[in-house]
């Protein structure tokens, strides 16, 4: 016949997980709450991008209206640097409003930014180049409407670095699958 002590010691044991154990478990529930986090915000900010080339190209009237789409022989880049630019940048991105190798790269950055990101292949690829775009869209309206020198241009690419450091492809993406590939292996940047 058991003690009551050791009964006490039996329940305890099976019921009571030690700190440490609930240390660790809560550690993993956050680090899995954390990519999950960063996953959506990739796919959110995949979308936006997706979407600007979208509207765009279909002239989907959000900002781009149909005639002016680009497959209605419209320029995705004249409109906004030709009016819309500002500040000391502003005579250059007049310079190549509406050139057709300006169009060109725009889009296919807008397209292939969107698509990775969605996707979850090539995320730090994908963080250069749209950090690099969203730089160049907030050096077009120089200074911010809103701010003295910060506007949403700057904080999504800040998140764009972000996501790549923290592998955000990986969760409710194509990240794992996209880094085993043998050119992947062989050029880690790709990832």
């Amino acid at each position: 016949m058991e003690t009551m002590t050791a009964t006490i010691e039996r329940i305890t044991a099976n019921t009571i997980a030690p700190a440490a154990e609930t240390t660790r478990d809560a550690g993993t529930t956050r680090r899995k709450a954390t990519r999950y986090v960063f996953a959506g915000l990739r796919i959110a900010l995949g979308w936006t991008f997706l979407w600007a080339f979208l509207d765009k190209l279909f002239g989907l009237g959000h900002e781009t209206a149909a005639k002016n789409a680009w497959l209605n022989g419209g320029s995705p880049t004249k409109g906004f640097l030709t009016f819309g630019a500002a500040g000391p940048f502003k005579g250059l991105y007049q310079g190549i409003a509406g050139a057709a190798w300006a169009d060109w790269l725009f889009m296919l950055g807008l397209l292939g930014i969107g698509v990775a990101l969605l996707l979850g292949i090539g995320t730090r690829v994908a963080a250069v180049a749209g950090g690099l775009l969203l730089v160049m869209m907030w050096t077009a309206v120089l200074p911010p409407e809103n701010n003295p020198f910060m506007d949403d241009h700057l904080i999504y690419a800040g998140l764009l670095a972000g996501l790549a450091l923290v592998n955000a492809g990986d969760t409710l993406g194509l990240g794992r699958a996209w880094a085993k590939l043998p050119v992947v292996q062989r050029l880690p940047w790709l990832k």
